[in-house]
């Protein structure tokens, strides 16, 4: 599940018992709607309302994730991170809802640089299939917004191994679909994106390879490359370019596109194949 979308608390934060797990050793739920920044509490506010106006008894439940409801949100530099509980499989017009009402909240709010709502059915998210994935997601990642709060069906979670593989034990395939993305990503705004995704999606792997091992949670970027590095040294300094272009990724083709390459060609094929050999991989999903 890619969810680290902003660049989160940074390597100085703590939670009450370290390394984000409670005193007993599970992953402490992050972010709050209290620790929203003044700025982006007009953006949630709407947001919320126009959610409840779009999806109606469709909707169960949503939640905010990402640096918004972490604290760390700075105005004009940070997106807003939507997820939508639907009661039934989203249909391609709710698809079409969530995308007007992501342009418009973009449009309407000079605070934030993008919004973007993902849409999901209650009973995928309560699924054996998606427990250690999306399951976890909403329960450790996302801050209940409105409606039901589907923690409260989901089991506490700990970092161990069969977390890091339900995770991130994919990422071959999404370096075969990163290959074919390359030549077809044409403009800067695309490229943007494209390496802002793919660089989280590579520090969360290498970051979830020795997550058991840490025995800890962060969404900091940066950190997690420090803790991959301790393990790892030789790909550090990979790993810790791939946080800085996550956190301030670049347009510019002499940038970006020899990065992207270095992923699929180099960093990545190794990343998947230790992650296999430590983790496993993936349970497959439904296409």
């Amino acid at each position: 599940m890619d969810s680290s979308t902003d660049a989160a608390d940074g390597p100085g934060h703590r939670h009450a018992y370290g390394k984000g797990l409670d005193s007993r050793g599970y992953i402490e739920r992050e972010g709050s709607l209290g620790r929203i920044p003044g700025p982006f509490r007009p953006v949630v506010a709407v947001a919320r309302d126009r959610l409840l106006d779009t999806f109606g008894a469709r909707l169960t439940g949503a939640y905010l994730y990402g640096s918004v409801p972490r604290g760390t949100a700075g105005p004009g530099q940070s997106d807003l991170d939507l997820l939508v509980v639907l009661r039934e499989e989203p249909r391609d017009a709710d698809r079409a809802d969530a995308r007007g009402l992501d342009e418009a909240l973009d449009k309407e709010f000079a605070q934030i640089d993008g919004a973007g709502t993902l849409l999901v059915g209650r009973a995928q998210v309560l699924s054996d299939l998606e427990t250690h994935d999306l399951g976890w997601f909403v329960a450790c990642l996302c801050t209940p917004l409105l409606g039901e709060d589907l923690a409260e069906f989901l089991p506490r979670y700990r970092p161990d191994s069969l977390l890091a593989r339900e995770t991130n034990g994919d990422l071959a395939l999404f370096l075969e679909r990163w290959r074919a993305r390359i030549p077809e990503t044409t403009t800067e705004a695309g490229l943007r994106a494209f390496l802002r995704g793919a660089s989280r999606h590579v520090v969360r792997t290498g970051f979830t390879l020795v997550m058991p091992r840490w025995n800890g949670w962060t969404s900091d970027l940066d950190e997690m490359a420090a803790v991959f590095a301790a393990h790892y040294p030789e790909h550090g300094p990979q790993l810790h370019r791939a946080a800085a272009l996550g956190r301030t990724p670049t347009g510019d083709p002499a940038v970006a596109l020899p990065a992207l390459r270095s992923y699929v060609d180099d960093l990545g094929p190794w990343l998947a194949e230790e992650y296999a050999r430590v983790h496993g991989v993936k349970a497959p999903r439904p296409e």
